[in-house]
């Protein structure tokens, strides 16, 4: 808007009141046509010119970039590991076009199987109505057209001089557009339908807790209890079996704690690596940094004084470990929080009762099935509905703000960059310059204003879910089909109406004003302007601009496979920066796909292919074009690169079709438009679509009521089995572990220690030189001092039990070293810290969270980090408690790898240091260990780091550890997660 004020004051300075009065001339008519057919062929040509050069480039780099190109290669199990590829430039394409549906189920998800069919579907639908709607409109249109005000092919193909019965071609059109957008909706409704039933009936499905329980919200206080959670189910089931209960607990302030901590670990991180990149040629000054604000100290600091970077952080490190663990062992004395889990043996059970209370909210709560665990926003889970209520009002109203704010922006690319003519009109300078280069203006307006309006693409979803996120969504994946929801919402408001129809309502406004000021009245004026025709012509001007726009999307499609920015940002990072041993790790894993994004795309340009279908019949092939490309492209993303973050089960498709019943409907009324204008006399060819809008909604209640609660429920009756026979089935406790699989996980995730590359261990103590105890026994933290690190850590004692060898460098208490031939996703990705944040949960590498054993229902893994599978029989080999009163063969890491001296459980093997063989050897196991992958692995003997947070043998605060038999019925196992009852003797 501020540009269009100085635009217009700066023309009534130099022309007067006729430059004004063209200004108004131009917003009135802003597009005009003459570089309409040479923009085009512009952004046809650069289209599938840099197409053809990205693929040609992906294809030269993938076999020589797996961590970018194929990183699932490496790290996904056995039965998730995406099909095997060649080395040759094209050996890519085979793998994409010969795997079928029926195996991408297993392979990458139902998300992600359902996201790849509602894109095989937009390409059928737009090959289909491609053919019909450029068969039938262009000869119409060619042919019955009555005047051409220009030579442009592209102005002859719309009807903007077709007149009379000849609209009755889009009229029938439109007719046959409802019809295959309707057919093809109703049979991927039922594919739909047959991949949820399939995805219950899978192994994983039926092995995992979250399958059979359910989420109760919004308790009130009188029955936030275990015992209240059964009495609520009862009043809507009474004759339900026995189900076992766990309410939430208050955990206050222990979530910003821990994320404080974390936090604080990557700071030191950064700044050991920076100062230890060069572990021979130290920098002269240590680092120094400022005293964070959440410190409670912060204020006993002077003001500006910086700190040493190192000390201060190791510092703060302690301080939050110990008010962690003071937090965790006080969580029983909290107050109950209203919601709570109920888990069932049978999952016909936990579904029947979730479609009863469909409709009931016993006591005002809502009964719901249980997401997975790791889909839960924990933070908005105590939210009551008012407060959900508020704050999903109060992000309407940003969203609804940041909507209207943009309208003046686009109004300006929609007057000035369509037309780069029109910028000629106010700026005689450039006039000169595009009379003078009208071929490369024409390149310029073909490129420039498509890619602008696809920056836009990058920033708003990011902003879109910075608001979400405050929305009150109880589940990650609930958040982002809103999120998708209200930026295809955003998009068709601001870039398709506003942006299509701003020079007619500007128009119509300045026409009414002029007529009013020369005394004419306000009603006779409005009657006056014919809003309809100019609205018509208007939208059949713009639509040259979403010809070239949609070309331009298999640019992007070809930039998404070639994945620049991955490769560019790997390279910087690497070349230029010091990224700490985390950083790197994180740089090797397989990002998460961002469902909300690619899915607003495709209906926004399902959106606008259907709007202009019947305007512009160009249109249909350039989008044809774009999704009949991006199907194999996104395939092979999604089976190689990309993985699902958060599983939801493929609960986007919902979200999908209602829009896309809008889309339908919202082209329907763009039809209806044009017929009434340019039609007969009698608006037949308009009376005769009238019916699409109401079919469309009549054929979305049908859809509803006779797929949805087929696709959401198991089985939706009740009374399936004998109540009193499953009474007598009571839960194995130990085995169902619901509080802790379903309990906020700052109650039991152990924390982050930190990575230190390997080159900088022998350096690494010389940098707390003067400030640690001289002791090199690893328990004598107590007497040591900030971190139990040790000055003499470099001293080699005897092994013990190997006489005469040397024993094996342990690494630096409190810190995880970590090798360079290390620094991999593929040997961390067992590890929440990292897997949880790419795919981890989604069971890709073989460890879902909440999977439980089939062939004992209610049964589970006993001991953390037991084998995950269905159906494994787990047996526990009995190991002598660890002593720590002497020296120790092996240094351990926070999640349980082994550091320099040994060696992790997760690369298969274990060396002599570790197992110890011959002196403290296991008894015999009763039971073959479990399988993974071809190799033996005996989960139950990975080890958690000495110290009850990982930070060394004692902790960073030097905290005195003891060994005591961890009890999985205690509340406090749960919460805690007592890291010194897992701890083992070598």
């Amino acid at each position: 808007m501020d540009l269009f004020i100085s635009t217009l004051d700066l023309l009534k300075r130099q022309q007067g009141e006729s430059g004004a009065d063209k200004l108004l001339d131009l917003l009135a008519d802003p597009y005009r046509a003459q570089l309409s057919q040479s923009s085009i062929f512009a952004s046809l040509g650069t289209s599938i010119g840099f197409t053809l050069l990205l693929a040609l480039g992906f294809s030269l780099l993938r076999p020589y970039n797996s961590v970018v190109y194929s990183p699932k290669l490496k790290i996904a199990d056995e039965k998730h590991a995406p099909p095997p590829m060649g080395k040759g430039m094209l050996a890519w394409v085979g793998p994409v076009l010969r795997t079928k549906e029926r195996d991408l189920v297993d392979l990458i998800g139902l998300d992600a199987t359902i996201f790849l069919r509602i894109l095989r579907m937009c390409r059928n639908i737009f090959l289909a109505i491609t053919a019909l709607g450029c068969g039938i409109l262009i000869p119409v249109n060619l042919s019955k057209g009555q005047k051409f005000n220009s030579s442009n092919a592209v102005s002859k193909v719309t009807p903007i001089n077709t007149f009379g019965g000849a609209n009755w071609g889009m009229t029938i059109c439109a007719w046959f557009f409802n019809i295959i957008v309707a057919g093809c909706l109703w049979w991927n409704y039922r594919a739909v339908l047959r991949l949820r039933r399939q995805y219950y009936d899978s192994a994983e499905y039926k092995a995992s807790l979250h399958a059979r329980t359910l989420m109760i919200n919004d308790i009130p206080k009188d029955f936030r209890s275990d015992e209240g959670i059964g009495r609520l189910i009862d009043e809507v089931v009474p004759t339900s079996s026995f189900s076992r209960t766990a309410i939430a607990r208050n955990v206050k302030e222990l979530p910003e704690l821990i994320e404080q901590h974390n936090q604080t670990v990557r700071d030191l991180e950064k700044y050991l690596s920076k100062y230890l990149k060069d572990p021979n040629n130290l920098p002269a000054c240590r680092p120094v940094c400022k005293p964070s604000k959440d410190d409670p100290n912060w204020g006993s600091y002077p003001k500006g004084q910086k700190l040493d970077a190192i000390e201060y952080l190791t510092q703060r490190i302690k301080e939050l470990e110990t008010e962690i663990k003071e937090v965790r062992t006080t969580v029983d004395m909290r107050n109950p929080l209203p919601y709570g889990f109920a888990s069932y043996e049978q999952i016909e059970e936990a579904h029947s009762i979730a479609f009863a209370a469909k409709k009931k909210h016993p006591e005002g709560t809502t009964i719901v099935l249980a997401p997975r665990p790791n889909d839960i926003i924990w933070k908005n889970m105590p939210l009551n509905k008012s407060q959900r209520r508020t704050r999903r009002l109060v992000n309407n109203l940003w969203v609804t703000l940041l909507t209207l704010v943009w309208i003046a922006p686009n109004a300006m690319i929609s007057i000035f960059l369509v037309n780069l003519a029109n910028l000629g009109l106010v700026w005689h300078g450039f006039n000169d310059s595009l009379a003078a280069h009208t071929s490369w203006w024409s390149i310029v307006q073909g490129v420039l204003s498509p890619a602008l309006t696809s920056l836009v693409y990058l920033i708003l979803p990011i902003i879109f879910r910075r608001l979400a996120i405050r929305a009150g969504d109880r589940t990650k994946t609930a958040r982002e089909r809103h999120v998708a929801g209200k930026l295809y919402t955003f998009f068709v408001f601001n870039f398709l109406i506003v942006f299509s129809v701003f020079s007619t309502i500007w128009t119509f406004v300045t026409s009414v004003i002029k007529q009013t000021s020369n005394g004419t009245e306000a009603w006779a004026a409005i009657k006056s302007a014919d809003f309809a025709e100019s609205l018509f012509i208007s939208l059949c001007d713009i639509s040259p601009f979403w010809i070239t726009w949609l070309l331009q999307r298999n640019l992007g499609a070809a930039v998404d496979l070639a994945q620049l920015w991955s490769l560019v940002w790997s390279f910087c990072t690497r070349k230029w920066s010091s990224p700490t041993p985390r950083e790197m790790i994180e740089l090797t894993a397989p990002p998460a796909f961002d469902y909300a994004s690619y899915y607003n795309y495709f209906l926004f340009y399902t959106t606008v292919a259907l709007c202009y279908a019947t305007l512009q019949p160009l249109v249909l092939p350039a989008c044809a074009l774009y999704f009949a490309l991006d199907v194999y492209l996104k395939k092979y993303l999604i089976l190689y690169i990309f993985i699902t973050k958060t599983e939801s089960g493929g609960m986007f498709w919902r979200m999908f079709y209602n829009r896309m019943v809008f889309a339908t409907i919202l082209s329907n009324l763009v039809v209806f438009l044009a017929v009434w204008v340019h039609g007969d006399g009698g608006h037949m060819e308009a009376y005769a679509v009238i019916p699409l809008p109401f079919l469309m909604l009549a054929f979305k209640w049908y859809c509803k009521t006779t797929f949805d609660d087929k696709i959401h429920y198991y089985i939706t009756r009740t009374g399936m089995q004998d109540p009193e026979a499953s009474r007598t089935k009571i839960h194995d406790g130990k085995r169902d572990r619901l509080a802790s699989r379903f309990g906020h996980p700052a109650l039991y995730r152990p924390l982050i220690t930190p990575m230190v590359h390997a080159k900088a261990q022998n350096i690494l103590a010389s940098v707390y030189g003067g400030r640690l105890t001289d002791s090199n026994n690893p328990g004598s933290g107590e007497s040591g001092s900030l971190s139990g690190y040790s000055d003499t850590f470099a001293l080699n004692p005897m092994q013990e039990g190997r006489p005469g060898q040397p024993k094996a460098k342990s690494a630096v208490p409190g810190f995880e070293i970590v090798p360079e031939n290390r620094l991999d996703f593929e040997y961390y990705k067992g590890r929440q810290e990292f897997g949880e944040e790419h795919g981890g949960g989604g069971g890709i590498y073989g460890k879902a969270e909440d999977i439980v054993r089939s062939d004992t229902p209610g049964s589970s893994i006993t001991a953390w980090g037991s084998d995950s599978r269905p159906g494994t029989p787990v047996m526990h080999h009995p190991v002598p408690k660890r002593d720590y009163t002497g020296t120790s063969a092996v240094s351990y890491d926070a999640q349980g790898d082994i550091g320099v001296g040994g060696h992790n459980p997760i690369y298969g093997h274990r060396n002599d240091s570790q197992t110890a063989l011959v002196h403290g050897a296991a008894e015999m196991p009763l039971a073959s260990p479990p399988i993974l992958g071809g190799q033996s692995r005996d989960h139950s003997l990975e080890r958690r780091a000495p110290g009850f947070l990982g930070g060394g043998p004692q902790g960073y605060g030097g905290l005195p550890q003891h060994e005591e038999d961890a009890d999985p019925m205690s509340y406090d196992y749960f919460r805690t997660r007592r890291q010194q009852g897992n701890q083992r003797e070598m």
